[in-house]
């Protein structure tokens, strides 16, 4: 059988959380009793390993002996079992294989091994065929995988054909029309026929010859929708609005943005009405007016951005430095329905790529996501569609992934339900970035300047994915879509933004341009008008790979940055500090031609005139529909059932009906999936109050500062309700504008200062122009909105795709708003205080049911005058679902109850409320209100007892928690075990503390940097504060002599410091399956080994490590041994939480010892709250190991609840650590890991959650050598 070795590996039993959720799935969700048991094993196919580097990886790389069995060759298949593997498609990205094969060569840097990766599912019980084929089914998605049988193959060497050289459409310019038709159609290509003739004529009448493939490839992806816009930009001629009673708003609006387009552009004929053109109006508009003064206008295509003027003190009093505050929308609806974990991901990375190609840090992002109800049963799943529940998991688990390994702080996570986005998801990620403006240099591109190309590497995921995206879909074609998905890799985006971030980098770039869609040929293409691109330098993820295919793919993680030609060296020496690969393969040309060269020879040569007209000029006629008056939303009662309850005057059911409405319940089993707290930024925490369920409106962060302390804060809200633009694109834009300031100003921001950004989502456009009916509708909404208000969109993403067959998404325009404030300023929604009184505002609409804009900006800037007096202790924006969903959220939080006002009608309490606003306030404070010319109302007291009550109506909050919880319960868990089991309180005390005797003033940090390491700033900035000198060093592995050279840095660096961190992370996205096996492998290497226990036997040195680093700590055997001796099987270490996915939340945690010099600052038996966010925090060991860890002391702190009761109650010991552990230490306690993140602290952070958060760990560790 060759070379090839083959090993499985299969979580022990009590860990298998992977293999039991499945079972739970085939039983309950696809509905099949017959199986017994479900095992799941990681295969490993390896090849060009010698036998010691092998047999060292079987215990250190691919399994771990605590909770691992590793099979060798084969597995034995019991009698009544099935099983099958599952490996990714050819040419698709395995985090896994890539992980193992660079923990493998840290082990012995001159191997080069093979890896290949399977998943193999053992299904035990009697079967049928049929429910067979259904479970493989369930686990394979045919976009991105295939099955693959349990033969070994002889060898993992591929072997690539040379590719073709690229082919010439010989006789293409002189073909007739129905020879050209046909051509066309067997291209398969997104750009329409009238695209296709104009080429023929361009190629006749100006280049006289004919095309290459790859020109006609090329030109599909320049000008497909998703690069430029097409439908947004089709002339639209003879617009017709159909009589109705909303008409008159609808023609005004139209009357009014032809109005300002004559006053702006005047008789230009080279303007015209389009989509694009309506979109931008209203910015143009204000700006004329002078209204946009801070908007920073740039050449290069990247995020919006804004200039702000920020204080910074850097210790010595505030400085005002100017900064750059980047905001930026972007959508993969396509590549997620088809592909939702890898969609997903890359959405967010598509979304982080486009500020920092500008430059900027990405510090927070907000996830917007649509789909169809994800309770129904598999069955009702569409003929050539994922299931609803496949969908939304998977895509939650692919963005949540990409931004927990990348260190991005998501703030708001919401999914949208309606039945018509089973047509295709909705997947929209935003994100918040910013640099100071002295980094930024905007310069153009010069003749000779280089272009390199920078990350990661070219493969064929993604071909196609710009046209794709553009392109009808049907159930047949779906089955053809695998390679335009593109593959993230998280990892190597952080690197950019570690690169990006340093400002002599920075200052070396002209412009850049990030390679979302359209690879190289828009990417590069798009940086200056004359260029010659050399393909045959661009970097490869394996051979074979044609000239075609290197233009076009998306290939992830890359970013062409414009270098002076005495930069580029420069340039790529930084790149290389940074672990990242960096190849010049472009050179500016004077001539206005896009030139791509492959094998020597020209593919592609067009002029950048004809590549800028973007397709022949389409142009279409729109019917505006006319909502239904009978129909109006706002007369209706939001939540299905409510009516019916109130018509029979049960008020109990109407709450908890709507309670437990899809577009009201919690989504906490979601959100928590989502690091919240990374960058120790994060104002608000998603869920805050005491028992963290009340959820926020907004996303608060402070700005992502390197030195100094800042004040500034930004804030990201959004509004939208698919109901309301379903009845009325246009009022559904309206209140999508005000329903995103109404949160701003909920949440402490001034309305004044608003920017938004717009995602537009619409049904696939035809020849038809009542089709064009809803965009153009909504368009005028917000045009409307901008101009009523004052305020504009500067940026916006439009996606026009969103038709499966016949169905079509609700017509959709999601309003971002943006704002900078003051930490200070920031308002909470939980409920504060008993005895407080609730007052409802709201603004006046007109008789078609659009906000009176002055009204509503005198209401919401009194509130915002109200909170900067100190008076507003709470505030909650109501939506369509109205007061009593609202209040109950508020209530949550603190488990205080609501006594509602007796005047109130029950339909008050359910009626359409959407921008209006609930405050919090003292009784005293009741009298501001008279006299304002406002829209107010008392409607409740708050009061201690946890209860809601309304006339001789009462819901506990423990019934309404239980209506909110269970709806999505079985599609995104809170909790996997029910056990609370109450565990005994033990405290360890001692005044033998270990004494350093090796004094030093400033002590030196040495922090290691790991591909995946994403805590290294934060835990930095804790050490700096504490006093410690800090060294931050990259582990280089791109070459065996990087490695060695790595090594050596890192032996030097710890010899002379007197502190090792380990820092949380992912590295290398915790693969393969097992956290910090970069860390642990590395620190094995017997020169690095040697260098740490110097560090701690010679020097009186710490350790310390959080999360991924306590991972590290333990694979090593640092705790609880305080040596580097590795795992045994009967070994401590930490797994997957019980519920098989991460969590993020805050933990309260419990000091159960005062053994380490760590926990010197803390108080020994103190309660404190610290944000936890990990996928293996489980911390597991045999009963004799915990007994003898709480006998010496070694337990540091344990999970509880805020009273400090301790417990196996997954609400608060939220992974099922064994006695609820949470850090453990060494035998002298001068290692300790843990895995909630000390170094995510700060003023101003989190100010949503209740107690103490500061440990003082790190004050601890600097002060141990003082």
């Amino acid at each position: 059988m060759g070379n090839v070795k083959r090993i499985y590996v299969e979580k022990k039993a009590p860990f298998a959380v992977k293999a039991r959720e499945l079972q739970e799935e085939i039983g309950s969700y696809l509905g099949i009793a017959g199986v017994k048991n479900v095992r799941v094993f990681i295969r490993y196919d390896v090849e060009n390993l010698s036998e010691d580097t092998f047999e060292a990886a079987c215990r250190t790389v691919f399994s771990e002996p605590p909770v691992d069995i590793l099979y060798r060759e084969s597995i034995e298949l019991p009698k009544d079992s099935r099983v099958f593997s599952v490996e990714f498609l050819p040419g698709q990205f395995d985090q896994r294989a890539d992980s193992a094969l660079q923990c493998v060569k840290f082990l012995r840097e001159d191997e080069e091994p093979l890896i290949r990766t399977a998943v193999t599912y053992l299904i035990e019980g009697g079967i049928s065929d049929e429910e067979f084929d259904r479970i493989k089914a369930y686990c394979i998605n045919p976009v991105d995988s295939r099955e693959t049988g349990m033969t070994k193959p002889k060898t993992l060497m591929t072997q690539y054909e040379e590719p073709a050289d690229v082919k010439v459409l010989e006789g293409f310019k002189d073909l007739g029309e129905e020879k050209l038709g046909e051509l066309y159609d067997s291209l398969g290509l997104a750009m329409t026929f009238k695209d296709f003739l104009h080429i023929q004529n361009y190629f006749e009448g100006q280049e006289h010859r004919d095309p290459t493939m790859t020109e006609i490839r090329v030109l599909d992806t320049y000008w497909s929708d998703h690069c430029r816009h097409t439908t947004f930009s089709t002339e639209l001629k003879e617009i017709t609005f159909e009589e109705g009673y909303y008409k008159a708003p609808l023609e005004t609006a139209y009357e009014s943005y032809l109005d300002t387009r004559k006053e702006i552009f005047g008789e230009r004929k080279d303007k015209f009405v389009c989509l694009m053109d309506l979109a931008l109006m209203a910015m143009r508009k204000l700006k004329k007016d002078g209204k946009l003064k801070d908007m920073e206008e740039s050449d290069e295509i990247n995020a919006c951005s804004v200039v702000v003027p920020v204080e910074i003190d850097y210790g010595e009093g505030p400085v005002t430095e100017e900064w750059l505050v980047f905001f930026k929308n972007e959508t993969h609806n396509h590549p997620t329905e088809i592909e939702p974990f890898g969609g997903a991901a890359t959405c967010l990375g598509g979304a982080i790529r486009d500020p920092l190609s500008g430059r900027g840090y990405v510090y927070q992002a907000m996830r917007v996501t649509g789909a169809a109800d994800p309770t129904v049963p598999v069955s009702e799943t569409l003929k050539g569609k994922l299931s609803q529940k496949k969908l939304v998991r998977g895509a939650a688990g692919g963005y949540s992934s990409y931004g927990n390994q990348i260190g991005l702080a998501t703030g708001y996570v919401k999914e949208i339900y309606h039945p018509d986005y089973v047509a295709k998801r909705m997947e929209i990620g935003a994100v918040m970035g910013a640099a100071p403006r002295k980094n930024v240099i905007r310069e153009n591109s010069d003749p000779d300047d280089v272009i390199i190309l920078l990350g990661g590497r070219t493969g064929r995921d993604g071909c196609g994915g710009a046209t794709g995206s553009s392109k009808v879909h049907t159930e047949s074609s779906i089955e053809t879509c695998g390679a335009e998905v593109q593959k993230g890799n998280a990892p190597t985006e952080r690197k950019i933004q570690r690169l990006f971030r340093r400002g002599e980098v920075s200052h070396i770039i002209k412009k850049c341009n990030d390679f979302g869609a359209g690879g190289v040929s828009v990417a590069i293409g798009e940086l200056a008008d004359g260029l010659v691109v050399d393909l045959d330098k661009v970097p490869k993820k394996y051979a074979g790979l044609d000239g075609t295919e290197l233009a076009i793919s998306e290939s992830q993680e890359r970013m062409a940055v414009v270098v002076d030609p005495a930069k580029v060296q420069e340039f790529l020496s930084y790149a290389a500090q940074e672990n990242l690969e960096a190849i010049p393969v472009a050179v500016v040309t004077r001539e206005p031609r896009l030139v791509l060269k492959w094998r020597g020879k020209e593919i592609v040569n067009i002029s950048r005139d004809f590549l800028n007209t973007n397709g022949a000029h389409q142009e279409t006629g729109v019917v505006v529909k006319i909502p239904s008056k009978e129909d109006n939303y706002f007369k209706k009662l939001a939540v299905d059932g409510v009516q019916e309850a109130l018509d029979q005057d049960n008020v109990k059911e109407a709450f908890l009906r709507t309670l437990s409405d899809l577009n009201v319940c919690s989504q906490k089993g979601l959100v928590e999936m989502f690091d919240s707290s990374i960058g120790a930024a994060s104002v608000l925490m998603p869920y805050g109050g005491k028992y963290q369920l009340t959820e926020t409106q907004a996303m608060v962060a402070k700005l992502p500062v390197l030195r100094g302390k800042t004040d500034t804060v930004t804030m990201m809200s959004c509004g939208f309700d698919p109901y309301l633009s379903s009845w009325s694109p246009y009022h559904g834009a309206v209140y999508a504008v005000t329903e995103s300031i109404a949160r701003v100003v909920a949440a402490g921001g001034d309305y004044r200062k608003i920017r938004f950004t717009f995602q537009e989502y619409f049904r696939r456009m035809t020849s038809d122009p009542e089709r064009w009916s809803q965009p153009f509708a909504a368009l005028l909404g917000a045009y409307d909105a901008q101009i009523g208000y004052g305020l504009a969109s500067i940026g916006g993403k439009d996606s026009m795709s969103g038709t499966f067959n016949d169905i079509d998404v609700p017509p959709t325009l999601v309003s971002f708003a943006v704002d900078i404030a003051k930490k200070q300023e920031i308002i909470t929604p939980e409920l504060k205080c008993a005895k407080d009184q609730l007052v409802q505002l709201w603004f006046d609409r007109d008789e078609y049911d659009i906000p009176v804009y002055e009204h509503v900006m005198k209401t919401y800037g009194f509130v915002t005058k109200l909170a900067g007096e100190g008076k507003v202790k709470a505030a909650y924006a109501l939506d369509s679902r109205g007061l009593a969903a609202g209040v109950s959220k508020m209530a949550f939080g603190n488990r205080l109850g609501v006594s509602f006002d007796g005047q109130l009608k029950p339909v008050d309490l359910f009626e359409n409320a959407l921008g209006d606003l609930v405050l919090e306030i003292n009784p005293e404070d009741l009298s501001a209100f008279v006299g304002q010319g406002l829209n107010y109302r008392t409607v409740g007291e708050v009061i201690q007892e946890p209860v809601f009550n309304y006339a001789d109506s009462s819901v506990t909050v423990k019934e309404a928690l239980a209506s909110w919880t269970s709806r999505l319960e079985k599609v995104f868990p809170t909790r996997a075990d029910k056990g609370t089991e109450k565990l005994e309180d033990k405290i360890y005390r001692t005044d033998k503390v270990y004494v350093c005797k090796n004094r030093v003033a400033k002590p030196t940090v040495f922090i290691p940097v790991f591909p995946g390491t994403n805590c290294e700033y934060d835990s930095g900035a804790a050490f700096e504060r504490a006093g410690a000198r800090v060294v931050t060093q990259v582990f280089r592995n791109l070459t065996a002599e990087d490695i060695r050279q790595s090594v050596e840095a890192f032996d030097k660096a710890i010899n002379e410091a007197q502190i090792i961190m380990f820092p949380g992370g992912f590295s290398a996205g915790d693969e393969p399956d097992g956290s910090a096996k970069f860390f642990a492998t590395a620190f094995r290497n017997a020169r690095i080994k040697e260098a740490v226990m110097r560090l701690l036997k010679e020097r009186d040195g710490l350790a310390l490590g959080i999360c991924n680093g306590f991972q590290a700590l333990i694979k090593l055997g640092l705790v609880p041994c305080g040596e580097i001796t590795g795992q045994k099987e009967d070994s401590p270490t930490l797994t997957f939480n019980t519920i098989n996915r991460h969590i993020s939340r805050m933990v309260y945690t419990k000091v159960v010892s005062n053994k380490s010099p760590w926990l010197m600052g803390a108080e020994t038996g103190g309660v404190y709250v610290t944000p936890a966010s990990h996928g293996e925090g489980r911390f597991v060991a045999p009963g004799q190991w915990i007994d003898r860890l709480f006998e010496n002391g070694q337990v540091a702190t344990r999970y509880c609840d805020p009273e400090g009761n301790i417990s196996m109650d997954e609400e608060w010991n939220i992974n099922g650590s064994y006695a609820a552990i949470e850090g453990i230490t060494s035998q002298d306690g001068r290692c300790l890991g843990k895995m909630a993140h000390v170094e995510r602290r700060g003023d101003g952070v989190a100010v949503n959650i209740y107690g103490e958060q500061d440990l003082r760990i790190f004050e601890s560790g600097v002060e141990y050598f003082r």
